[in-house]
């Protein structure tokens, strides 16, 4: 396929399959299984084919199609990867097609199911591929609504109040990013191109700039609407309540997706638009990022349901991503960067957190479903010798959920090790406090091990229920851990595509804010 059509041919596949379904009669069921899945499994080989002709030496964007879409208002439909969205990209189409797999326990409209499903992939893979601030909101938005009605409709008992808390917390973030968009169109020429406005933010543009005080306004209004989806405390409250009331393929594409795009979101547009509101800021993201993960491993200690412990993982875990991003220091004496080679470390142990943890955290919802399925309570204290009934599963489960833990060898190690390593030139304080957050994470994977797979023999209701692992089941979790495996063993598979993409933003972002602070100061003198 023509590189041009390949990155729009990837966002609309899911889109026209949608709209597709609606040729088969509701009563169609498996067939309509089998189309998505079909669907999703052309998207991701795809995917695949832009990982393959994607160059790693070259760090800025590959593949990019810009084509003319709203000409009055400067609005493009320009999509294209670098080292930074592909492995997102590639984490979306994956996590996705193995989520469809997963949702054979969906029996209540599924025809409906199935669009919702298919239109959320579309869109998500629209967020990691727009180089349009415009487009990008649009797929923002676009996401917000299907996973509104597919927590709401097919989620548990309290369904309605998680999606209705899930919509007004992402609704108030996509504002402020609204807000924060309409000051860098009209501060820039009136452009939405993502490119040119870091070319902008970062001083380079003659005649238009976004001064200190723009800089720091648009910063912070950006980065509690990206810390809403990353989530990060303390605006983390609707993931829990979220995770327990999805249906186990949506709380996949929660951990595994959807957490993604807030870190994403801070890496793309508000580190590169706005690089002297992001290092002014830095120790504050730091700082948040460390009581995220110790916040969010108590909690996970606390409870007592199998998933809002999954739930509040995602939170603790989702604080490296926020420290390894904020390690930037400026020497105050010279103005130039120290230690920029730290930040690059950390930016690559975010940027793999967040893949390793899309495997880890859709795989440990993935086994949590499958045992709710069967005997429909997730309470910790009831259960005990699973593995002793359901041995396969309870091999797969520990495995998935030891990469949760970080155990070396596994994908979650690498991350964790990159974020407190470079954290520690920063804050010896704050990277102490981090790497504490491994033994909190040890204590309740282990607790919750166990409790549920461990111990005396199962006594909880539906004893007759627990059945041996179906082949569907464990091909999709020997997947995961596959990939959790592979990860941990060689993650320059990742680290290789990722770092040129890093090193030119991490450069250029320390150029432009030198660049920022000595417009200012030229500006004060006069």
């Amino acid at each position: 396929m023509n590189s041009e059509y390949l990155i729009p041919a990837i966002v609309a596949l899911p889109a026209l399959g949608a709209v597709a379904i609606n040729i088969f009669n509701k009563a169609q069921e498996d067939a309509m299984r089998m189309f998505a899945i079909a669907v999703s499994a052309v998207t991701f080989f795809l995917t695949l084919q832009v990982w393959v002709n994607f160059d790693s030496t070259v760090a800025g964007m590959q593949m990019v199609t810009d084509w003319d879409w709203i000409a009055n208002w400067n609005i493009r439909f320009k999509v294209g990867v670098d080292g930074i969205s592909l492995p997102l990209v590639m984490l979306t189409s994956g996590i996705s097609l193995l989520a469809l797999m997963a949702s054979k326990s969906i029996t209540k409209a599924v025809k409906g199911y199935l669009i919702l499903f298919l239109l959320l992939e579309s869109g998500m893979l629209g967020v990691f591929v727009s180089l349009d601030f415009f487009l990008f909101y649009i797929f923002w938005e676009v996401m917000l609504l299907p996973m509104y009605f597919l927590i709401g409709i097919w989620g548990g008992p309290r369904r309605e109040y998680a999606a209705i808390k899930f919509f007004l917390y992402t609704l108030v973030g996509s504002v402020l990013m609204l807000i924060a968009m309409l000051m860098f169109y009209f501060n820039s020429g009136r452009s939405f191109d993502l490119l040119y406005l870091a070319r902008v933010g970062q001083g380079l543009e003659q005649g238009y700039g976004f001064d200190q005080t723009t800089q720091l306004i648009a910063f912070i209004l950006l980065f509690i609407g990206f810390a809403i989806k990353l989530p990060a405390f303390p605006f983390h409250t609707w993931l829990p309540d979220a995770h327990v009331e999805a249906p186990t393929p949506i709380s996949m594409i929660l951990a595994g997706v959807l957490l993604k795009m807030g870190g994403y979101g801070i890496i793309r547009i508000a580190f590169p638009l706005c690089p002297y509101g992001a290092q002014t800021a830095a120790w504050a993201l730091v700082a948040i990022g460390a009581w995220s993960i110790i916040y969010g491993a108590f909690a996970a200690l606390a409870q007592t349901d199998f998933k809002r412990l999954v739930a509040y993982s995602s939170v603790s875990h989702m604080g490296y991503v926020l420290i390894g991003m904020g390690v930037w220091s400026i020497s105050e004496a010279t103005g130039a960067g120290v230690n920029l080679q730290y930040w690059q470390m950390g930016l690559n142990g975010a940027m793999f957190q967040m893949i390793a943890h899309g495997v880890s955290s859709a795989g440990m919802f993935f086994m949590v479903g499958v045992i709710y399925d069967r005997v429909h309570h997730r309470d910790l204290n009831k259960f005990g010798g699973l593995i002793g009934k359901m041995p396969l599963y309870g091999g797969l489960s520990i495995g998935l959920f030891f990469a949760g833990l970080g155990l070396p060898g596994l994908c979650g190690f690498i991350g964790e090790v990159f974020v407190v390593l470079s954290s520690w030139q920063y804050s010896k304080a704050l990277a102490i406090l981090a790497a504490s957050g491994v033994i909190l994470t040890a204590g309740y994977i282990l607790w919750a091990i166990q409790r549920v797979y461990l111990g005396p023999e199962y006594k909880g209701p539906h004893p007759e229920a627990i059945t041996p692992i179906e082949p569907r089941e464990a091909a999709i979790a020997s997947i995961l851990l596959i990939f959790a495996i592979w990860f941990g063993i060689y993650p320059s598979t990742m680290l290789d595509v990722m770092d040129g993409s890093i090193a030119e933003l991490v450069q250029s972002m320390d150029e432009g804010y030198q660049r920022v602070a000595d417009i200012a100061a030229v500006s004060l003198n006069q």
